[in-house]
């Protein structure tokens, strides 16, 4: 098994494309929050790692104190990391939660969210399981809310098959990085009503990676955060 919470140390590195990824992502997040109504925002994140895409945003946002967050992380390394980054940066309103980001069970009290990350997930799902949890996006996101969510662009390259999902859910394209990038970092917003959640569902479930994807150290060339 991957030890995911040295595998974070990739964020350091400025050349990396982990490091390229995140900052596409935070600029998405920041430019969401510009153009967000005024009032209380609530946002989640599945598989969220050490908080990387979100605490540093919210932590210079003037919008920081409008956001309550949910940050859902299996590894309690990474969620302890998470957690003190939250406190140092005096946000009160990020909760960092130790369980699995796959259950819908973990969102149900701050759902439909006005920002929902979905960052190193698609890369390491089945096919079958990406298009459940776009369906579930459904339900997760408010009206005018927005999805944040990443995968890779090698071939095949399932990227424009999950627009074809989010539109056939209900969900605008925002910005979506080309092949060319080598990142993949796509942004769609919610202009339908969220769905009810569904209770006790199991969004996806990660594969395990293959003996060569091993050996190279990225599976899918995503994190499992």
């Amino acid at each position: 098994m991957k030890d995911w919470y040295a595998w974070h140390a990739d964020y350091d590195q400025p050349e990396s494309a982990l490091s390229r990824r995140v900052a596409e992502v935070r600029y998405r997040i920041r430019e969401a929050l510009d153009q967000a109504p005024p009032g209380p925002l609530r946002a989640i994140s599945l598989c969220a790692g050490q908080g990387h895409d979100l605490i540093p945003v919210l932590a210079g946002h003037p919008r920081r104190d409008d956001v309550t967050a949910r940050l859902v992380e299996l590894d309690p390394r990474n969620a302890d990391v998470a957690r003190r980054a939250a406190a140092e940066a005096g946000l009160t309103g990020v909760e960092v939660v130790v369980g699995d980001a796959a259950c819908t069970d973990q969102y149900a009290d701050l759902v439909p969210a006005d920002l929902v990350l979905v960052c190193g997930v698609f890369g390491n799902i089945a096919d079958a399981d990406v298009r459940s949890t776009v369906r579930h996006c459904a339900a997760l996101c408010a009206t005018d809310g927005t999805v944040f969510w990443t995968r890779h662009r090698r071939a095949p390259d399932l990227v424009p098959a999950i627009c074809e999902w989010f539109a056939e859910e209900g969900f605008a394209p925002v910005a979506v990085t080309s092949p060319a990038d080598g990142v993949g970092v796509g942004v769609h917003r919610r202009t339908g009503p969220p769905r009810p959640l569904e209770s006790g569902a199991t969004m996806f479930e990660f594969v395990s990676p293959t003996p060569e994807q091993t050996l190279s150290g990225r599976p899918e060339g995503e994190p499992a955060r």
